[in-house]
This record gives C-alpha cells, structure tokens and sequence, in this order.
C-alpha cells in the first residue's frame, strides 16, 4: 500500500491510500465519531463497501447526463428523507460522475458533511477524486456548477482496474497523459517508457506507483492553490478543446479522450503563438500515442460550435484563454487572438 497525503493551507491534510485492498481501509479513515454513511454509487459500479458504521446506499444514474443540479437535489432529498444531519458522512464509491456528484451534494447539503471518496476508475484514481473540486454539469458547459469541498480521505483500490472495460481505462490515460508534462516525465508508458503501453507495468513503474506519481503532481499543484486562484488551473491542460468536445457532444467521446485531442490541440497552439518549438510539439504527440489514443478531432466535429464552447470555459475571464506549454513550462495563458485559435483547429483534423 502506498499512502501519501494532501497539504492543504492552515495545516489541514487528507490520506490517499493506493493499492490493492484499499477498499479494506474504509472503515479506517471515516472521521471518527460519524453515526451513519450515505453510500453515494452507481449501478453499474460492481464494489461494495463496508464503512464500518450504519449505512443505506443511494444510486445515480450513469454517464455524464447524471452530473446534473437535478441528480444533486434528489440526493439531498434522499438524505433528509433518511434523516442525514451534520454527525454523518458520505460516502462515493465510484468514478469522475461519483465523485463529482457525491462531492458537491456533501459540500452543499446542511451546508457541508464529510465526504470520502473511494475511487474505482483509473480518471478518479488520478485526478477526479483528488484535489477537492466537485461539480455538475449545465447544458452550456461542463463542470460550471460546483464547489470546491475537500474529502477527509481518498481510496484509489488498483485491484478494481482490473475489471475496467478497455474505453474506462483509455479514459483514465488521457489525464495520465496530461501528468506527463506536469512534471511526471518519469511515468513512462509506451515508447515513452522502455516498454508496452501505458497500462503495463513493465520495466519502469508499476501500475499502482503511476497512480501513486499522479497523485502526488497533483496533491503539489493542489497544496499550493487550493481554490484554483492560479497555479491550480494548469490542471486543466488539454481540457478546453476537450471539454468542448465533450459538451458539443455526437462523437461518443470519453473524457480522457478528449483530453487526449485537447493536448495535441494545446501543443499546435502554443506552437501557431511561437511558445514552443516542432520537437515539443512532437513530443506531445508521441505520448498520447504512446497511451493508445488519438489526437485527432473525431469526424463531424464543427469548429464554430468548438469556439462557442471554448469561449464559455470557466478559465475565459479576459477574452479566449487556454492552458500552454511555453518556455517556463505550462502555463494559464489569456486573452488568445480568435483567428489563431480557430485556424489551429485545422491541425488536429
């Protein structure tokens, strides 16, 4: 078992458990004291839990249409219909959809309950359940509804990835990915690696020391901007075309490969703005094959409805603004020209 932690300001910090059986490991990391657990999940996520304490277990529906301000309020009906007050906690067992869900209904109902994620995909094990931000989607956008509400713990069991249908774990490796130019050079995966895919252990990390490296990227990231005030946005490198894809929606893209396109996407950006060179930009493709994803925009994919949908991203507060690569590394960078945005399109095609 690896265990790290994230540090927050104030002296505040939350475990991160990863490994096999970490599931076992709730009992152990509900806030003391809690009289009852809400068990927040899906149907279609095959683990169960046992906290430790009295618990009912409330389900969502799947996909991203159940990231939705209506789902929230039929949870928190569903927990003042069980009598859930601030002496219990909630529980997510599952992944992005769970734990966003989960999160905010925890954040908002009696103005705030402990929550504790555990996550059962490789996207949540990552960068979903970690960090503290939680939301729902609105039909303009991905994500524009939320608050950010930390866990009390986070369980990342790899023994679950095993059962991951093919597209969940691609899901997860697009933010892998993205780690890979926050720092996680050392991630390895594809020819990147010295061996197999991204998914094999091969000759360099193991699965569950990839998990384990992503978290700690991020847990840094998250420790020295909490509430996305600057640092903390280059989080989101890749996901303005990729959130943009995802909320135009017809081409049955998964969030990971989404990010996967917005990555390529960032690095011609920054390229078409002179912030990086050919050999970086190469580089960023090489590593989204690397994973066994695509960089290309899928077939149909309309560039006005995509500069409409970027335009509305949360990071959007001085004119077109994006996550990219430059000479300092990434970066959040603003007021981007319209023209050159939209004619970058063309070079993900």
């Amino acid at each position: 078992m690896i265990r790290l932690a994230v540090e927050l300001p104030g002296g505040r910090s939350y475990p991160v458990l990863v490994g096999p059986g970490a599931i076992g490991e709730l009992a152990s990391v509900v806030p003391p004291g809690a009289r009852r657990v809400a068990v927040v999940t899906q149907a279609s996520v095959p683990v169960e839990v046992d906290p430790g304490v009295e618990h009912r277990v409330f389900r969502i529906g799947d996909g991203e249409t159940a990231k939705s301000l209506s789902t929230v309020e039929e949870l928190c009906s569903a927990f003042a219909g069980w009598g859930l007050t601030r002496a219990d906690v909630v529980v997510g067992v599952g992944g992005g959809v769970v734990t966003d869900v989960a999160g905010f209904a925890a954040a908002s109902y009696h103005r705030g309950l402990p929550v504790v994620h555990v996550a059962t995909t490789l996207l949540a094990q990552i960068d979903a359940a970690i960090g503290g931000k939680t939301g729902v989607n609105l039909p303009e956008g991905k994500n524009l509804v939320g608050a950010f509400w930390q866990p009390a713990a986070v369980l990342c069991d790899t023994t679950v990835l095993e059962t991951l249908p093919e597209r969940e774990m691609a899901c997860g490796l697009g933010e892998m990915a993205k780690y890979h130019f926050l720092g996680g050079d050392d991630l390895g995966g594809g020819d990147l690696g010295g061996g197999g895919t991204a998914a094999d252990d091969g000759p360099g990390l193991t699965l569950e020391q990839r998990v384990a490296r992503c978290v700690q990227i991020k847990a840094e990231v998250v420790a020295a901007d909490e509430r996305e005030a600057g640092r903390r946005a280059v989080l989101n490198y890749g996901h303005t075309l990729g959130h943009a894809l995802e909320t135009t929606g017809r081409y049955d893209l998964r969030h990971g490969e989404a990010v996967a396109i917005g990555l390529v996407y960032a690095a011609e950006l920054a390229r078409s703005l002179g912030r990086i060179d050919d050999e970086r930009v190469a580089e960023h493709r090489r590593v989204v094959d690397g994973y066994g994803l695509s960089g290309s925009l899928p077939a149909g994919a309309d560039p006005d409805e995509l500069m409409a949908a970027m335009g509305r991203d949360k990071k959007a507060i001085d004119g077109l603004t994006f996550v990219l690569d430059g000479p300092d590394g990434v970066e959040v960078v603003s007021g981007i020209d319209a023209g050159v945005v939209r004619s970058t399109i063309g070079a993900v095609r």
